[in-house]
Parts: C-alpha cells; sequence; structure tokens
C-alpha cells in the first residue's frame, strides 16, 4: 500500500500526467517518467538510460525521458499502481510484479528450471506466447511493450546450498511471486517477501538468511559482502516487461509514438545482448573479491535439485493456468 505521504506525491503526479493527455503541439515536452528499482550500472539500468537516449532522438526531442533509478520514486509495491494512476508512465518490472496485479499468467517465467538457457527464452519472449501474455495486461490499463533480460538466477546465503536439504529453515528473501513462493517451500526454506530495496540490510542484520538473484543484481547491490556462500543454480529466470500507462501511450501523436517503438526495440535488443556479459562480469568480479564462496552445481546435485523442484510446476498450473503453461511449454518443444 502507498503510504500518506506517497499518495500526496501521486495526487500531485497524477494531475501533471494528465496534463500530457492533450495534443504534443500544445506541450513545449512530452515527459516520460521512467521509473525502477535497480542501480543503474545492471543491464536493466543501462537499457533504460539507452531507451532514454534513443527516445529523445528518435522523437526529434519531443520527448523527455526522466530515469529514476534505485526505488528512488517508488519501491517494488508501490510503482504499479503509480503507473496505473498516471503518476509514472512507463515502468520495467520484474515479471513477477504482475501476479498481484491479477495476472497470473506471467508467473509461468517463475517455473524452476523451465527455460534451458536463453534460446529456450527467446522461443517465449520473441514469439506469440509471449505477444499474448502482454496484451492480457491490456485490462489493467497497462500497454506491454517488451521483454528485457536480468539473467538466471543463483542461490545465496551465508552457509553452502548443495544439495536441496542445505535449504532447511533458512529465512530466504524473494519477491511477491506465489511460484517463488512454491519453490522455496519445496525447498524447506521459509520465503520472505521483501522489498528489493531492503535486502541488504535485511541480510547484513541477519532478519533473512539468504536469497536469490542474478548476479548482476547481487553485485551492484553488494550482497556479495553479506552473503558468505553462493551457487551459480542457474535455476530460474529474472526478467522485466517495459510497460506504459496505456492512456498515455494510446494518446500520442502517431509519429511520437512510432519513434518511441523505434527507441524500444533497438533499446531491447542493447538490454539483452549486455544481460549475459554484465552477469558473467558480476560474477567474475563477486570471485575476485573473495567475500562468498562460489559452488557450481555437479551433474548429480542439478539432477537432485530438479527433482526437488518438478513438482511446483504441477502444484501451480491452476494459478497460472494450465493452458498458459501448456503454451510456453509448446513453444519450447516440451
Amino acid at each position: 500500500m502507498l503510504t500518506r505521504r506517497s499518495l500526496a506525491a501521486l495526487a500531485g503526479a497524477t494531475a501533471l500526467a494528465l496534463s500530457l493527455a492533450v495534443p504534443a503541439a500544445a506541450q513545449d515536452k512530452i515527459v516520460i517518467k521512467f521509473s525502477h528499482v535497480v542501480a543503474p550500472d545492471t543491464p536493466k539500468g543501462k537499457a533504460a538510460a539507452k531507451f532514454e537516449e534513443l527516445a529523445e532522438a528518435y522523437t526529434s526531442g519531443a520527448v523527455d525521458v526522466e530515469v529514476y533509478p534505485n526505488s528512488q520514486l517508488y519501491k517494488d509495491k508501490e510503482e504499479m499502481e503509480a503507473l496505473q494512476l498516471g503518476a509514472v508512465q512507463m515502468l520495467a518490472p520484474s515479471l513477477a510484479k504482475f501476479g498481484p496485479l491479477g495476472v497470473q499468467d506471467f508467473e509461468v517465467f517463475d517455473l524452476p528450471f523451465i527455460f534451458a538457457d536463453y534460446d529456450a527464452l527467446r522461443k517465449v519472449t520473441q514469439g506469440d506466447v509471449g505477444k499474448m501474455l502482454l496484451d492480457k495486461l491490456q485490462d489493467k490499463g497497462i500497454t506491454g511493450l517488451a521483454y528485457w533480460d536480468n539473467g538466471f538466477k543463483i542461490m545465496s546465503a551465508n552457509s553452502p546450498l548443495m544439495v536441496p536439504d542445505d535449504f532447511l529453515g533458512l529465512k530466504m528473501r524473494i519477491q511477491s511471486s506465489k511460484v517463488i513462493e512454491a519453490q522455496m517451500n519445496a525447498l524447506g526454506a521459509v520465503p520472505q517477501v521483501m522489498a528489493f530495496s531492503e535486502v541488504y540490510q535485511a541480510l547484513q542484520t541477519g532478519v533473512v538468511d539468504g536469497t536469490e538473484n542474478p548476479p548482476s543484481n547481487m553485485y551492484t547491490q553488494k550482497m556479495n559482502e553479506v552473503q558468505t556462500h553462493a551457487t551459480v543454480s542457474n535455476h530460474g529466470y529474472l526478467g522485466y516487461a517495459v510497460i506504459v500507462n496505456k492512456q498515455f501511450w494510446d494518446g500520442l501523436d502517431p509519429t511520437v509514438r512510432e519513434g518511441l517503438e523505434k527507441a524500444m526495440a533497438e533499446a531491447t535488443d542493447y538490454a539483452n545482448q549486455i544481460a549475459k556479459e554484465e552477469n558473467d562480469k558480476a560474477l567474475e568480479a563477486m570471485k575476485a573479491a573473495g567475500t562468498t564462496e562460489f559452488h557450481d552445481l555437479t551433474e548429480e546435485e542439478r539432477a537432485a535439485w530438479v527433482e526437488a523442484l518438478a513438482p511446483v510446476h504441477d502444484e501451480m498450473a491452476e494459478r497460472i493456468g494450465a493452458e498458459t503453461i501448456a503454451a510456453v511449454k509448446g513453444a519450447l518443444g516440451m
């Protein structure tokens, strides 16, 4: 829920957003406030900056993109409501955020071990299934523009995580996702939903024992400084959907919207090209720092993880939608 202070800010920001509904000719600039919760030097942060650069160029300066990283405007739970109210025009939330919004189909991306690699992922995000999922946001006043990678996740804690039993009783921070909650329960851990901006302190003080993140998120938030062990499990995918307020988007001059679509297409290519590179660099940097001991799963250990987490797919079928899961697995040839 938004705080009283946040609501006051929303009221003023909403008035500003409504003013943007008038024709572009009546405005000196069309302002797009692009809010996100991660650091500027993450793949998402860099992609947002790239979109800002391209959008302003391809609209000949008609659009001013203002990027607000690191939860400067809103935390995880606040930003979606802010977008729907028009206080911000653009977000790139993780795909799990659409479950609480009532579009649980997106939680298919949270299923453990569903994507073998980036090639498999592209068959969904760049295909008909990915478009079908974005279209489901229209009824929520949201237009989906693109999918941006963050990467495949690793597990971290202050104790070794080699076999499923190593998770027993650990308090593991998760983002709000019933699928990830079920994943942690299947491992015997205790899932703790928490805003991304609060994770470092929670790990530092022992409020939670561990968490899961792509290496780039772990490194840029300095979580490796407060986690002694990590396992390169690549058990799950973390990605984002770039979304805009539908009323704002539909009200744009078609020429301006065309320029923004071109900018988004190029920013998306850039985002997805650098994601793996950034995660590889972050992993090597954390290994070099020496504060965290990293473990690569053996084939036997990986098989045990897969077996322990396989029931999550069936358990979540009713929530996500059996048809959605079938469509994704069909696209993957599973």
